[in-house]
C-alpha cells in the first residue's frame, strides 16, 4: 500500500518558487493513493515532465488538435504511469482549494511524498504554475535513452543545469521500478564484456530474443523495493539492466560516484534529494504564465 500525502505548508524557496505559497489560499490538502509499484512511477513521471519544456505538467496533457502528447513520445509510451493519481490528487484538492494549486507543484509533491514512503524525504519548493502546450518532439529530443552513453548523459543533464554528480544520483531512482523486455534485450544478448553472464542468463527467462517486447523485469534484482545502494553495487558487479545505467560504472568519469554511493548510502540519500530539488526548479512557469488547470490531463477553455 502507497500513501501520497499533500500536506502544502512546509516547503522552501528558490529563484520564483516561494516557501509559503499556498500558506493563506490553500493551506491544508490531503489526498491518499494506494498503489504498490507507484513510488517509482510517481518518480519518473517528475522526471519526464521536467526535462520537457520545465516542469509544467506538460506531461499530463492529453492529445487534442492543437496539442501533441508528451505521453506518446518513444520515451515515455508504456513506460510513464501514475496520470490517475495526480488527477485524483488534483480532483481531491479542487474541492478544497478551487483553482489554486497547480497540477506541476502536485507532480513535485507527489514524487516527493513517493520518495519518502521508500525513503528519504525532502523540501519541495512550490509555486509553479501549469503550461499550456506540450511538445513530443521536444520529448523524443531532450529525455534520455536507454541507449544514452555516459557522454551524451552527461551533456542533457547539463542542459537543465544538472552535473554529473546529479546524474548518478537520479539515475539512482531505478533501486526501485521495472524495466521492459524492449528496453534490455540487446544488452542481454550481447555477450559483451560489460554485463556479468549469469545475470544476463537470469534475465533471459523473461526476456526472449524476439517478442516478449513488454514483459517487465526490476532494475535490481536484490532489493527491488527497497530504496537503498544496491543498484550502485549492481553497477560494480556489471549487473546494471539497461545500457544507460551501466554506462554509469564503466572505466568513466563517474566510476568514483558509483563507488561512493556503493559504500555510503547516507550520502546517496542525501545527494538524491539535493538533484530532485534541483530538478524541480528547471524553467518553473510563475507569475502570470501559464494557468491553473482545473483538470491535469486538458488546458482550461
Amino acid at each position: 500500500m502507497f500513501m501520497v500525502m499533500f500536506l502544502l505548508l512546509n516547503t522552501a524557496c528558490q529563484a520564483t518558487l516561494n516557501s509559503n505559497f499556498y500558506e493563506k489560499s490553500c493551506p491544508k490538502a490531503l489526498t491518499i493513493a494506494r498503489e504498490r509499484r507507484m513510488a517509482a512511477s510517481l518518480i519518473r513521471l517528475h522526471f519526464h515532465d521536467c526535462f520537457v519544456q520545465g516542469c509544467d505538467a506538460s506531461i499530463l496533457l492529453d492529445e487534442t488538435s492543437s496539442i501533441t502528447s508528451e505521453k506518446t513520445a518513444l520515451p515515455s509510451k508504456d513506460s510513464s504511469r501514475g496520470f490517475e493519481v495526480i488527477e485524483n490528487a488534483k480532483s481531491q484538492v479542487e474541492k478544497i482549494c478551487p483553482g489554486v494549486v497547480s497540477c506541476a507543484d502536485i507532480v513535485a509533491v507527489a514524487a516527493r511524498d513517493a520518495t519518502a514512503y521508500v525513503k528519504p524525504s525532502y523540501t519541495v519548493m512550490l509555486g509553479r504554475r501549469d503550461s499550456t502546450t506540450a511538445s513530443r518532439t521536444l520529448a523524443n529530443k531532450e529525455l534520455p535513452s536507454f541507449r544514452d552513453g555516459l557522454d551524451k548523459l552527461i551533456t542533457r543533464y547539463q542542459k537543465k543545469g544538472l552535473n554529473a554528480r546529479d546524474l548518478v544520483a537520479l539515475s539512482g531512482a531505478h533501486t526501485l521500478g521495472q524495466a521492459q523486455c524492449a528496453a534490455f534485450r540487446d544488452r542481454i544478448y550481447s555477450n559483451r564484456s560489460d554485463i556479468d553472464a549469469g545475470f544476463a542468463s537470469t534475465r533471459r527467462r523473461r526476456c526472449t530474443a524476439v517478442g516478449a517486447d513488454g514483459n517487465l523485469a526490476p532494475f535490481d534484482l536484490v532489493t527491488p523495493k527497497s530504496f537503498d545502494s544496491n543498484y550502485f553495487k549492481n553497477l560494480i558487479q556489471k549487473k546494471g539492466l539497461i545500457e544507460s545505467d551501466q554506462v554509469l560504472f564503466s572505466g568513466g568519469s563517474t566510476d568514483s560516484i558509483v563507488k561512493e554511493y556503493s559504500k555510503n548510502p547516507a550520502a546517496f540519500n542525501s545527494d538524491f534529494a539535493s538533484a530532485m530539488i534541483k530538478m524541480g526548479n528547471i524553467k518553473p512557469l510563475s507569475g502570470s504564465k501559464g494557468q491553473i488547470r482545473r483538470i491535469c490531463c486538458a488546458v482550461n477553455k
